[in-house]
């Protein structure tokens, strides 16, 4: 039997830095990692750790030449170089070096560089857990690496991830990505049950795992949270989870309770110090329904008129804006010292233009305001409403000529025979003359009537003005009947409450062009007419146009069926146009995907990206696939059915229109829209997705969906 031959390894031995070289073999040429300077910086503080590899440097005739060159640790040698510059290391200094004489050169660098292993960062992450339980500060361990303080916090913060999640991660069964998503919630047991969750899944994405651990939070960027700020929060005990691996908007609150109440003792603060302005009521809350303000009167107030100071002040800062923009007028681009002035200017200009509002006392005792958060936080503070039963009862006039008047206004035009007892001719009148009687009075008013009508159609201007004044009355007077006109303009509320109706950009522009009108109009009602009248014709249109869009009701309720409401809305939307992605509308857990089953889930997604998509979610329980869906449907313009514009040719089909009328080239262009496809009709070849929206697939998500299968 022949004995295996031993391994000699290379000897190694100290050698004179100035009898070194750095050799052309060494097969890296490009920069990347730590730098020479750190590098050198590295080997000061605690010397050269690592051997350098050198071959003995020969002659043109193959003769040693007493010098060696570097093959292997050419960024080491640099190092040293540096050090030797710098006067820090002496020239003649011995450095350990392996002697190589076998092989090639180039073969021993690329072996040390390929052979090299990346140091795994979970031991990266033990080691600086190691040096920081030893008493060693974040930013000492930093700098001695040569990291950033954010990558020792970043490395350490992995300490919070269940310890048997990182024993999958350090078997390769988890990515580090993944790993990161699991600091943001310290619980151990809720980040298992997460893994457990999505682990035989095919959606195991960061975002999916952050978005499982916050659940139950509230987002730092909620307005809530602004409104009591990040500090009052934690010093009243609550917790924020972060997430020191991507920008997370401040983190997420976890006690949703606390922050609740803190909300709802500063909403209780400021409704008292508004109360205390004279205001019957006042009601807070973190969010009113829209159209809440439904059926009150809207007081209109006076603006604070300005003082002395604040006017002098504000044609100084217009002054200041002119000489600024005259200034740089044609410059492409504005410094940026200007351009923030420029912007506090007309901050402070725009502050001193929206001048507070005054009301009667009167009315203050009779109304109240409304307390709530806007978007971003700040206090909503609505004031001036009047409730029904607070108003001022209407006194009754007295019967006669005035009470026959009233009848016939509001359209109580029948004259009963028996209305009158016709007097005497000759019967004795006492205290002068007696008031007409009300059937005579009916009469002569029937007749005042036809001539009204008849004349305000002859003159469409004044119709128009009419028309107009008579809704203008219903939907900023609410109580004035002061119109002949029996036009009722009805601006219905919303039974169902849809999240978001009130901060939908539709709502908030309908709301402030509201407002806009109803400071231009007059506070009294019987001052309406004069001022239409004194309104320019575009003026005058462009509140109508206001008006009658209030009156729009395209609500489909189960119990109030319209269809022939509902098919005008479609024709209202394909004349302006509507596009509801375009108008703000997303499809969201909470707006769509959270309320229809699974299979619309999926259908959502086919329709907006394709099956392949749709086959990644269709193992979720449905609250995981909610919202995998909503990630997936963000930005996509997709909107269920109910909220798309039919095409003009699908309308066409539901009028009267015979078939026989129509010419047969031309009937299956009078198709549905082939861009929002029934996918029940679509199943498409080679495994495309076939879904049927309405079967029954176990909404609670306890059970894989049978609503997908690949068509045959």
């Amino acid at each position: 039997m022949t004995a295996k031959t031993k391994i000699t390894l290379s000897a190694s031995r100290d050698i004179p830095f100035d009898k070194l070289r750095l050799s052309q073999a060494n097969v890296r040429h490009i920069k990347a990692g730590v730098s020479i300077e750190e590098l050198a910086e590295d080997i000061a503080r605690r010397t050269l750790l690592a051997s350098l590899t050198v071959r003995p440097l020969l002659d043109d005739s193959g003769a040693k030449t007493g010098l060696y060159e570097i093959p292997a640790g050419g960024r080491r040698f640099r190092a040293l170089e540096l050090l030797v510059k710098q006067k820090r290391l002496n020239k003649t200094a011995p450095v350990p070096c392996i002697l190589r004489t076998d092989g090639i050169a180039e073969e021993d660098s690329l072996a040390e560089n390929i052979q090299r292993a990346p140091l795994h960062p979970l031991d990266q992450f033990r080691a600086f857990q190691a040096m920081r339980e030893r008493g060693t500060g974040e930013e000492e361990i930093a700098a001695a690496f040569f990291v950033s303080t954010g990558v020792v916090k970043q490395r350490l913060k992995l300490a919070s991830v269940a310890p048997a999640l990182l024993d999958i991660y350090a078997e390769d069964d988890m990515t580090l990505e993944q790993l990161m998503a699991f600091t943001v919630n310290p619980d151990h047991e809720r980040q298992e049950q997460v893994w457990a969750a999505i682990a035989q899944g095919y959606s195991k994405e960061p975002y999916t795992i952050r978005r499982m651990l916050t659940e139950a939070t509230v987002r730092a960027s909620d307005k809530r949270a602004r409104f009591v700020g990040l500090e009052a929060y934690v010093e009243a005990g609550g917790a924020i989870l972060r997430d020191l691996f991507q920008s997370d908007d401040g983190g997420w609150l976890q006690d949703a309770g606390l922050l609740d109440r803190m909300v709802a003792e500063g909403l209780s603060d400021a409704a008292t110090e508004i109360a205390a302005e004279g205001w019957k009521w006042v009601e807070t809350a973190p969010d009113f329904a829209y159209g809440h303000s439904f059926g009150l009167r809207r007081l209109i107030g006076d603006p604070v008129e300005p003082t002395d100071e604040e006017t002098a002040a504000y044609e100084a800062l217009q002054a200041e804006y002119d000489q600024l923009e005259d200034q740089y007028d044609g410059a492409e681009e504005l410094p940026d010292a200007v351009d923030a002035r420029l912007g506090e200017i007309e901050d402070a200009m725009e502050a001193y233009r929206d001048r507070p509002l005054t009301f009667d006392a009167e009315e203050m005792a009779r109304g109240g305001a409304f307390v709530s958060l806007d978007h971003d936080g700040t206090l909503r503070i609505e004031r001036g409403y009047v409730r029904p039963e607070d108003e001022v009862p209407i006194e009754q006039p007295e019967a006669g000529a005035d009470d026959a008047g009233a009848r016939m206004a509001n359209g109580e035009a029948t004259m009963p025979h028996d209305a009158e007892t016709p007097a005497p001719d000759d019967a004795p009148e006492e205290d002068g003359i007696k008031p007409l009687p009300d059937r005579l009075v009916a009469e002569l008013t029937a007749h005042r009537t036809l001539a009204l009508r008849n004349a305000l159609a002859g003159d469409p201007d004044l119709a128009f003005r009419a028309a107009l004044h008579a809704m203008c009355l219903k939907l900023f007077y609410r109580y004035a009947p002061d119109t002949c006109l029996e036009i009722d303009a009805k601006s219905a509320g919303f039974g169902a409450q849809a999240p978001g109706l009130a901060e939908s950009a539709s709502a908030q522009e309908i709301d402030a062009r509201h407002e806009s009108w109803a400071a231009q109009l007059p506070k009294a009602s019987g001052d309406l007419w004069d001022a239409l009248a004194g309104f320019d014709a575009e003026s005058r249109t462009a509140l109508f146009a206001h008006c009658v869009g209030l009156t729009v009701n395209a609500v489909d309720e189960a119990y109030h069926r319209r269809p022939g409401a509902l098919a005008h809305a479609d024709r209202i939307a394909q004349a302006t146009g509507l596009d509801m992605a375009a108008a703000g509308w997303r499809p969201t857990v909470d707006t769509y995907l959270g309320r229809v089953t699974k299979a619309r889930i999926l259908q959502a997604v086919v329709e907006a990206k394709g099956s392949a998509q749709a086959q990644l979610i269709d193992h979720l329980k449905k609250p995981e696939m909610a919202g995998e869906a909503e990630t997936l449907l963000a930005e996509s313009g997709w909107v269920p059915e109910p909220l798309r514009t039919p095409r003009v040719e699908a309308v066409v089909l539901n009028t009267s229109i015979d078939d026989a009328e129509i010419p047969s080239e031309d009937r299956e262009t009078l198709s549905d829209d082939p861009d929002s496809p029934d996918i029940a009709e679509t199943a498409a070849e080679d495994g495309e997705l076939a879904i049927d929206p309405d079967a029954d697939v176990g909404d609670d998500g306890d059970e894989p969906t049978d609503a997908l299968q690949a068509a045959e």
